[in-house]
C-alpha cells in the first residue's frame, strides 16, 4: 500500500513523494519484529517498462529523502540537486531514481517517532536498535512493493555508502552496480568516539528527559545542537575550515544573558564558532534527537569484517556487481586508506571494481559540494555500466 504524502507538478514522473506502508513489518536482527512498517520515499524520472533502469540513492546520517527537490521543513534545495536530474550525472532522462528515508530516521520512515502498536504512544527512546542490514532489509521491502527485481545501481555516499555495500552483502543478485562514496566497510574507533561524545551532549541536556522529552513539550536542542556542531567539524577539513572562516572575529555588542547561553563571554566570536552555532541551530528544527541516536548508533555497528571473521573479501564472493569506489584526498573522517582496503579486498573476491581518489581539500563534505572531478566519475560509471547491461534512454522522455 502507498500513501501519498505530497506531490510536485502533478501528472509528471519528474518527482513523486511516497510513503510505503506494510502492515505486516519485518523481523530486525536485534529480534524484535516490527509492524507496521512504513518507507517514505521520493523518485523522480520515469521507470521503464522492463524495470531495469531503477537507481537506488542512499543518503547520509542527516539526510533523508529530498534529493533532488526542496526540503518541505528548511525550503532548502535538495542535498544532490545538483548531481540528480536531467542532463546531469544521475540522468533523470534514462534512469528512475529512488531515494528512501532510512528506517530508523525522522521524515517519514518508521522511526521513533512512529506511534508503537502495543502502547499507542510513539517509541521515543525505546526504539529498537537497528543495524545497517535493518536499514537495507526495509529498503528490499520497498523495491519488493515497487516491482523492482534488480537494481541497475546503488549510490551512496558516507553512510549512504555503508547502505551501498550492505545491498551488495545481502542482496548481490539484485544489484548491477554499486557506487560507495567516501565511506568505509567499518565504522572506526575514531568515528565511534565522535558519536559517542555527541550522544553523551545529548543525553546531558536537561530536556532530554530519558528521551520522553515531547511528553514534557521539549526537545534537547542544546544537547543535539552541540552533537551537530561536532560532527560537522569531522566533515571539513582544515584547509577549508581556513579558507573560509581563517582566524576572523565578529564583533558583537556586550549582552546581560549568562554566560552559559550568551553567545559570546567576551562580546566577540570568531567566524567558526558563529557558523558553528549556526549549523547546531538550524539541524534542531529538522531532526529528531532519537532519530539522531538510533541511526549513529547503526552506523556504529557496522563491521562487514567482523560478520565474516575478519575476513572482508568474504561478502563480495561470488559477486557479479560493478564497482567504483571514490574517496576524496582531504577526507580524515573516511580516509582513502579505508577505500584501499575495501578496494584490495574486492579484488580478492574477484569482484569488478575501479578505484578513483578525488584531489580535493573540502574535506568528507566534499561529495555534496561542487567537484567536477566526482561529476565526471559519476556518469561516467554509470554510462559506462548502462552500456553493460544494455540500458537504452526511457521511451517519450
Amino acid at each position: 500500500m502507498d500513501r501519498s504524502v505530497s506531490s510536485f507538478e502533478e501528472d509528471s514522473p519528474v518527482y513523486t513523494h511516497q510513503t510505503m506502508y506494510l502492515e505486516e513489518g519485518m523481523d530486525l536482527e536485534c529480534g524484535v519484529h516490527l509492524a507496521p512498517l512504513e518507507v517514505a520515499y521520493c523518485t523522480y524520472g520515469t521507470l521503464a517498462p522492463d524495470r531495469g533502469n531503477a537507481i537506488l540513492v542512499c543518503h547520509a546520517l542527516t539526510g533523508d529523502q529530498y534529493l533532488a527537490e526542496p526540503n518541505p521543513l528548511t525550503g532548502k534545495s535538495g542535498w544532490w540537486s545538483r548531481m540528480v536530474g536531467s542532463g546531469l550525472p544521475i540522468d533523470t532522462d534514462r534512469f528512475f531514481v529512488i531515494c528512501p528515508n532510512v528506517l530508523g530516521g525522522c521524515m517519514g520512515s518508521t522511526g521513533p517517532k512512529s506511534i508503537r502498536a502495543e502502547t499507542g504512544r510513539p517509541w521515543d527512546s525505546e526504539f529498537p536498535p537497528i543495524t545497517m542490514h535493518d536499514i537495507v532489509a526495509s529498503q528490499a521491502c520497498l523495491l519488493d512493493h515497487l516491482g523492482i527485481q534488480r537494481l541497475f545501481a546503488v549510490v551512496g555516499g558516507s553512510m549512504g555508502g555503508m547502505q551501498a555495500l550492505t545491498w551488495i552483502a545481502d542482496y548481490p543478485e539484485r544489484v548491477f552496480a554499486a557506487l560507495p562514496i567516501a565511506t568505509s566497510p567499518f565504522h572506526s574507533a575514531q568515528n565511534i568516539a565522535f558519536n559517542e561524545v555527541s550522544r553523551q551532549a545529548i543525553f546531558a541536556d536537561p530536556d532530554w528527559h530519558d528521551g520522553h522529552y515531547r511528553d514534557f513539550g521539549a526537545i534537547p536542542a542544546r544537547g543535539l545542537g552541540v552533537a551537530r556542531m561536532m560532527a560537522h567539524i569531522t566533515y571539513l577539513s582544515e584547509e577549508a575550515l581556513s579558507r573560509k572562516f581563517g582566524r576572523k572575529v565578529r564583533s558583537e555588542a556586550p549582552t546581560a544573558v549568562p554566560a552559559a547561553s550568551s553567545p559570546s563571554l567576551f562580546g566577540e566570536m570568531f567566524e567558526v564558532e558563529s557558523y558553528l552555532r549556526h549549523q547546531g541551530s538550524t539541524f534542531v528544527r529538522r531532526f529528531d534527537a532519537n532519530s539522531y541516536l538510533t541511526v549513529t548508533r547503526a552506523m556504529d555497528y557496522f563491521d562487514l569484517a567482523a560478520e565474516h571473521d575478519g575476513d572482508l573479501s568474504a561478502p563480495f564472493r561470488k559477486c557479479e556487481t560493478r564497482f567504483c569506489v571514490v574517496s576524496f584526498s582531504s577526507d580524515w573522517l573516511f580516509p582513502t586508506s579505508q577505500s584501499r582496503l575495501l578496494v584490495r579486498a574486492l579484488n580478492k573476491a574477484g569482484a569488478n571494481v575501479s578505484f578513483v581518489e578525488i584531489e580535493s581539500d573540502r574535506g568528507h563534505d566534499a561529495f555534496l559540494l561542487d567537484e567536477p572531478d566526482l561529476d565526471r566519475t559519476v556518469r561516467g560509471f554509470l554510462n559506462g555500466a548502462a552500456e553493460h547491461a544494455g540500458l537504452t534512454k526511457v521511451e517519450g522522455v
